[in-house]
């Protein structure tokens, strides 16, 4: 009986391989598939056909007019705690990379202990600020809860990056005549960029996907952000279901479309921090 060589074994085991990731796979698209495929089905109960055999759109017609104004909240939310999140994590995070710094870790090791909190925590002291401050349905106190939550995330992966790139490069533009926060903003930001993006998308899905804080910080419907909405027509149209998962199909989009354009610059952002 003839033996298997070594180009037949590595053959079997890379088909074993492929094989074994598209079953994986299928596994973790399915829901995604399901919801889908009874958004497209007229009048979808919870069962539904294998197969649209007559696809329509008029399930996602309904989302979009119940929940239209509530997908525009999510985005100006999402992309306002994106801005506030950098703005403060980049600069905290420079000082905290700054060699020699005291105390550097201890706060790095708090940033990370905060995540630990329970959002429920949070969102029920926050609710007492602001009422008190007039942020209550409001754009702004949305954004700043939101922001909150990436932003420890946001300053340990800027802040392991930021250790990672040679001081020469900042004494080099101090010495031609730059100030500390030109070097910052003209050396420093263009060399984290990778890990700018990356810390931005991953606030920016924290953000979008928020429920506890737009629940808690909100007592009316002027500021509803889409995890809220679906949340709410989900109670009011339990039994439309091709609506419900219209819905959370188009919730779905923005995020998938920002992992698939910027996941070249999640790898570089993750790792780059990690080689000195």
């Amino acid at each position: 009986m003839s033996r298997m060589t070594p180009t037949t074994a590595r053959r079997l085991r890379s088909g074993g391989n492929t094989a074994a990731a598209l079953l994986i796979l299928a596994v973790l698209l399915f829901p995604v598939y399901w919801m889908v495929n009874t958004a497209l089905q007229p009048a979808a109960g919870i069962a539904v056909d294998v197969l649209p055999t007559a696809p329509g759109l008029d399930s996602f017609r309904s989302a979009l007019e119940s929940q239209g104004r509530s997908l525009l909240t999510s985005l100006v939310v999402a992309l306002g705690a994106v801005v506030v999140c950098l703005a403060l994590a980049a600069p905290a995070a420079y000082g905290l990379a700054q060699p020699g710094l005291k105390g550097g870790r201890a706060v790095v090791f708090g940033t990370l202990i905060t995540q630990m909190v329970p959002g429920i925590v949070i969102a029920n002291a926050l609710y007492s600020a602001y009422a008190e401050l007039g942020l209550v349905n409001s754009y702004l106190g949305l954004i700043l809860a939101d922001a909150s939550l990436g932003l420890p995330f946001s300053v340990v992966l800027l802040r392991a990056f930021m250790v990672s790139i040679p001081g020469e490069v900042v004494e080099a533009a101090l010495v031609d005549g730059a100030g500390r926060f030109t070097a910052f903003v003209r050396v420093v930001l263009p060399m984290c960029r990778n890990a700018l993006i990356t810390a931005g998308l991953f606030t920016f899905l924290f953000a979008w996907s928020d429920f506890m804080f737009a629940l808690t910080l909100n007592t009316t419907d002027d500021v509803r952000p889409v995890t809220l909405g679906i949340y709410q027509f989900v109670g009011a149209h339990v039994s439309d279901w091709g609506a419900v998962m219209a819905t959370a199909v188009l919730s779905a989009v923005p995020a998938a479309v920002l992992l698939v354009a910027a996941q070249k610059y999640i790898a570089a952002g993750i790792t780059g921090g990690s080689v000195k």
